[in-house]
């Protein structure tokens, strides 16, 4: 076989591929993940006419499905909106770029990869490298998308993302509050950050990869293989969540549901404190006013 030849199979071979991973979406996994998909995209407004969307690709599972989800749209798309692959490389080491830029062949994703220091900044961090790291990526994807027209970033946050992020914040962070399926960005002026795997449980996206015979990164930071080397073991805050979740589950089928239903169902009048627009609020402040309306429609009546 001459190299044209077998150039010519592997071109064949990679279309052959990609073509069962897209039809997988279409079909065996519709219900679970294109459909919530779409119905967070719907639900939380999250895309209007003229759109241009960069699509964020960090290389995992989720931002690919992502990727995937959205390509699948704009080919039976309602409205004119406009998509871009944005993929940052913060500092992999050279197979794991390697990985993304041939997992992004093979699903036919048309990346634009562009590179920035992050990990060396992490890296020297003394405190919350992680926090620092998540932080700057943000940064730098905004900075990247506004520059290439775009006034959207698409992130792939999950539905279990958002109950960790809920009791996490509970427990340790002492704070109520949640993953928003969409911000406007505070730093990038008409830029507006959306999430629309909003809706789409993890296991479904694991068993996606898994029918596909995929593998993607997980973290690749340079904190996160060092950590794995030392222990073979990694273990975070959202691991531990992630443990409690299952744990809870399996006295209380609900557990997930009513979590995330949680912060859709708030009643401010029974919180002692919220905060609202930066300002904090105190159930004192109308504690009073509240008892004195009553006793008046009491004597009204």
């Amino acid at each position: 076989m001459t190299n044209c030849e077998k150039r010519t199979d592997d071109f064949k071979c990679e279309n052959e591929r990609t073509a069962e991973i897209e039809l997988s979406i279409r079909k065996k996994f519709h219900k679970k993940i294109f459909s919530r998909f779409a119905k967070a995209l719907n639900e939380y407004q999250m895309l209007q006419e003229g759109d241009r969307v960069a699509v964020c690709i960090s290389g995992g599972k989720d931002s690919m499905l992502l990727a995937k989800c959205f390509q699948e749209l704009q080919r039976h798309r309602k409205f004119q909106f406009e998509l871009v692959f944005l993929a940052m490389d913060p500092g992999y080491h050279a197979q794991n770029r390697r990985k993304i830029e041939q997992n992004a062949a093979i699903m036919n994703i048309p990346l634009k990869l562009f590179e920035s220091p992050i990990f060396d900044a992490a890296d020297h961090a003394e405190k919350s490298p992680c926090y620092l790291c998540a932080r700057m990526r943000r940064g730098y994807l905004y900075s990247q998308a506004q520059q290439l027209g775009c006034n959207k970033i698409a992130l792939g946050h999950h539905y279990d993302d958002v109950i960790e992020t809920i009791l996490m914040g509970m427990l340790f962070g002492g704070q109520v509050q949640t993953m928003m399926p969409k911000l406007h960005s505070t730093n990038f002026k008409g830029m507006e950050l959306i999430r629309p795997l909003y809706l789409v449980r993890e296991d479904d996206i694991k068993h996606w990869r898994d029918y596909n015979g995929l593998e993607f990164l997980q973290c690749a930071c340079h904190f996160t293989d060092a950590c794995a080397n030392g222990s073979g073991e990694i273990r975070s805050r959202r691991q531990e969540v992630k443990e409690l979740i299952r744990n809870l589950k399996q006295t209380n089928p609900y557990v997930e549901g009513n979590i995330f239903k949680s912060v859709e169902n708030v009643n401010l009048s029974t919180l002692i404190a919220y905060k609202q627009n930066g300002k904090k609020h105190h159930f004192l402040e109308r504690y009073n006013e509240e008892c004195n309306q009553k006793i008046t429609q009491t004597d009204k009546c």
